[in-house]
């Protein structure tokens, strides 16, 4: 049983509640009870987050590629980089690396992750004996985390528009779409022996790494579940899109496939106002990463017009540069301010920034990753966060303000409890597997920077 002094449920905030949790999901709940002995207590209780967008491999380079060459540095000229990077990746490097960052999102908050998978073959693109041998890496790095899990296996076919070959520097991704669905089933069976909120689904790397036809046939063959695609995310992809398809990439997607709920479109950072309204309507999730959209000079996305018709939005650390939850909503919004000239963005109208951004990241960020959870009801997930709202940050604040002080004014430290799937990863700050998982990530850290 979980007893929190105040919680914010699905109808509001709510004071002295207990939970019953069982089989990962919440199986009672009681608003104005009394502690029990036994319960675990905590002091303000909410619905965690779901991290929507990883590449954990990326958190590797963290402070690796912020040294201005000679020219101008882009998105294109980070990816190099990256790309020379991942040569030295051996799979238990991939799965140490991937054991520490699903360690620091669920201290910063989160509670499951959707890892965007692109990283499948040795470094000069040759498969591993298993297909899925990254994969499993990943599935065993969301077990001894207990992190909830949405693998997202990539289909990443071509090296840019026009179907264009494979560079050296994505030799590790690359897949036809037949051998593409032989390493979804073995993903499939990699991920069985995790508990049962994690699943599988498929991310489309792109439309410049696919073409139709291969889009096609992939969506045709998927059983069902989560689909994610990078889309509009730079200038120059919009034009090639353009110039190879016809049409900028969110108008052509929607016009080509068909997006559903179950879908995630993410940054859609470059669309117009009509491409954002149609997006929104669609009924997909826009997958908004904020710190590595403004670390890659991405630009900001169309926050007010896509508010404006009900779209929805969940927020991911992607090249998890640094992995906040509090930054990463704050980021958000600061990014439309800085836009438009003017406070307090993102929100229908009038009300509560803070409060709209994190119950809006918590209801998108569970439907892109195909979680039942989003909100504190019976027969919801577990996926609890609790925080103190002793916290410097929060202490002077009345409930009602309590999510604007926890995006705009608090850090991260102010999570005391984190809950995955009822699994009680987090206690006191800290995760209850920390020691093990640090030093492995050290090992491998020493061990890739040895090989450079």
């Amino acid at each position: 049983m979980i007893f929190a002094k105040q919680a914010l449920l699905a109808d509001g905030w709510a004071s002295d509640v207990r939970l019953s949790v069982d089989g990962g999901a919440i199986t009672g709940l009681s608003v104005g009870a009394s502690a029990a002995p036994d319960d675990q207590c905590v002091d303000t209780l909410l619905p965690a987050l779901a991290n929507l967008h990883s590449h954990s491999f990326q958190r590797a380079i963290a402070g690796m590629t912020e040294y201005r060459a000679a020219g101008k540095d882009s998105f294109w000229t980070w990816r190099d980089l990256m790309y020379r990077f991942t040569a030295h990746l051996t799979p238990e490097h991939i799965e140490a690396i991937a054991a520490f960052v699903f360690l620091e999102m669920q201290e910063a908050g989160y509670a499951s992750v959707g890892e965007f998978h692109y990283l499948h073959h040795q470094p000069d693109g040759a498969p591993y004996d298993d297909l899925a041998e990254l994969s499993a890496r990943i599935a065993a790095a969301a077990q001894v985390s207990g992190i909830g899990l949405t693998h997202l296996p990539v289909l990443y076919t071509y090296g840019g528009a026009g179907q264009m070959p494979l560079q050296k520097g994505q030799a590790r991704f690359g897949n036809s779409v037949d051998r593409f669905g032989d390493l979804v089933a073995h993903a499939r069976r990699a991920v069985a022996d995790l508990p049962e909120d994690c699943r599988v689904g498929i991310a489309p790397h792109s439309l410049r790494a696919t073409s139709p036809d291969d889009l096609a046939a992939a969506l045709v063959a998927h059983e069902g579940g989560p689909v994610h695609i990078h889309i509009a995310e730079q200038p120059k992809e919009v034009t090639d899109i353009e110039a190879w398809l016809g049409a900028r990439p969110v108008d052509w997607l929607l016009a080509n496939a068909d997006v559903t709920p179950e879908w995630c479109l993410i940054h859609a950072t470059h669309m117009t106002d009509a491409e954002t309204r149609a997006m929104a309507h669609s009924g997909a999730v826009a997958g908004l990463c904020p710190i590595t959209e403004a670390n890659l000079g991405d630009g900001p996305f169309n926050g007010p017009a896509y508010l404006q018709a009900h779209g929805a939005f969940g927020i991911g650390s992607d090249s998890n540069v640094r992995i906040s939850l509090t930054e990463e909503l704050r980021t958000l919004e600061y990014s439309q301010r800085l836009r438009d000239m003017a406070r307090n963005v993102m929100v229908v109208e009038e009300g509560s920034v803070g409060h709209m951004l994190y119950t809006g990241a918590a209801r998108g960020g569970a439907q892109a990753l195909g979680r039942k959870a989003g909100t504190i009801a019976v027969g919801q997930l577990a996926d609890l966060v609790a925080i103190d709202s002793h916290d410097t940050a929060l202490m002077a604040l009345p409930r009602h303000q309590l999510l604007d002080g926890l995006v705009f004014a608090a850090t991260d430290a102010a999570v005391t409890d984190v809950w995955s799937a009822g699994r009680h990863m987090v206690q006191g700050g800290r995760h209850v597997a920390r020691e093990g998982i640090v030093a492995r990530y050290r090992a491998a850290m020493d061990s890739v920077m040895a090989a450079l």
